[in-house]
Parts: structure tokens; sequence; C-alpha cells
């Protein structure tokens, strides 16, 4: 399977004042780093290259996942060095460690999702990306996402319209060439690539029906815990 860069390496300032002593990827869930459970849940599906996007305090992550081999993958880091760089950004710097296509995750997510379904419908799509969505009706956050019988319409985070019934789910697929195009060393969102593409006709999409988790907020973190102690003592975990 193709390799999944993490993105570990922003500010996380809605969780202050805990994200000023540790970056977001190791606030500790069900006893243990969130990033530790991200890299065990990505094994299980059978990923076992992993590029950890990192910034601010991102020698704390290193320090705790190492090279990965605990989890028998392969763990490697792209630091952003002294200026953030954004989710985009920091995407385009790690391109030299990625393949020609790669899966994209956000540091603090955790989805319930088949990894392996998805790489088939972005294969078999021929498209530059892939995004997955989950028909939101502004339930997580506002819909921005237009999608129809396995194409986004149009993804955008600032102009939003009626026909937007969906949410952006936290995984992403990406040709290496649809960030080639950007500027290196330069701090952009990850949304202005997505956008471009469903612009231009070059974003697959991927409807998921079963609900995201993260941890980018208090109650975020609240309903993590609660998902994965359930799958614990159902023996899941």
């Amino acid at each position: 399977m193709f390799s999944v860069a993490i993105l570990a390496g922003g500010l996380a300032t809605r969780l202050r004042p805990i994200t000023e002593e540790i970056p977001k990827s190791l606030i500790e869930v069900v006893g243990k780093p969130f990033i530790c459970h991200q890299l065990e849940y990505l094994r299980k599906q059978g990923i076992n290259s992993v590029v950890l996007c990192i910034g601010f305090l991102g020698e704390m992550i290193q320090e705790v996942v190492g090279d990965g081999s605990r989890w028998d993958m392969h763990v490697s880091y792209s630091q952003d060095g002294s200026t953030l760089l954004g989710t985009g950004g920091a995407l385009r710097q790690a391109l030299p460690l990625l393949g020609e296509h790669f899966f994209v995750l956000y540091g603090d997510s955790y989805l319930p999702i088949d990894f392996s379904d998805v790489e088939k419908t972005y294969a078999a799509s021929g498209k530059k990306g892939l995004m997955t969505v989950l028909k939101n009706q502004n339930r997580w956050d506002k819909s921005n996402v237009e999608f129809d019988v396995g194409q986004i319409a149009e993804y955008n985070k600032t102009v939003i319209r009626p026909q937007m019934h969906y949410i952006d789910y936290g995984l992403g697929l990406l040709q290496s060439a649809a960030l080639q195009a950007y500027p290196a060393r330069q701090s952009f969102d990850l949304s202005k690539v997505y956008n471009d593409l469903s612009l231009s006709g070059e974003l697959a999409g991927y409807e998921v029906f079963e609900r995201f988790y993260e941890i980018g907020s208090r109650q975020g973190i609240a309903d993590t815990q609660a998902y994965l102690l359930e799958k614990t003592a159902r023996g899941i975990l």
C-alpha cells in the first residue's frame, strides 16, 4: 500500500494550555499518546511506511515514535524548520520522502475506514487526488463539499454554497505532481490544493458512512476516548 503522510506540525491553539507543553499528537488518550493509536491502527490496515510532517515541538514526537520499528513499520520525518509551513507547505516539503502517490492523514484524526478500498477507488479514478467525504448536513462543522457520483464538484472552506452537503472526512490521496506546482518552503494550506483540484475536475470522492473521531477540541478528545475505550472493551484494539 501507499505511504501515509501524517500532518502533525501545527500549534493546536484551541487546546492551549495543554499544547504549550506538548504537541497535539502526544495528548494521552486511553493511556497512551494519540500518535501511538494512529500508528497501531495504520499497521493493522497494512501500512508499513509513514512520513510524519512535524513542526512545533516536533522533536518530542520523534522521541516517542522513533523509527517506527516497534510497530513493525518505517517512520521518517519531515521538519518544517524555523517557519511553520501549514498543511500544504508541509506536504510539499515532504515530497522527497513520499512516493508518486500517497495517503494524507491529519495528526488529530482517527478514522474507521478501509484504507485498501480507498486506495483502489483512487487508482480507478485516474484523478490527481481523492478526498473521503461524509454527508454532514452541518452536524460536525460547516458542510463545504459538493459531491455526486464519485466526483467532488467543489471543495471550498471559504465560500459555502447550498449544494454543499458533505464534509472532508480527514483522509485523502494525492499524486505528488499535484503539489509540485506550489512553491517550496512557503506556507499554504492543504485546503488550497483540494480546492484547486476540485475546480479542475481532478478530485475524486469516496463516501464514508461512519462518523470520524478527532482530538482537535476538548469535546473531540472526550468522544475519541469513549470510542477507543468501547473498542478496547470489545477486544477490537
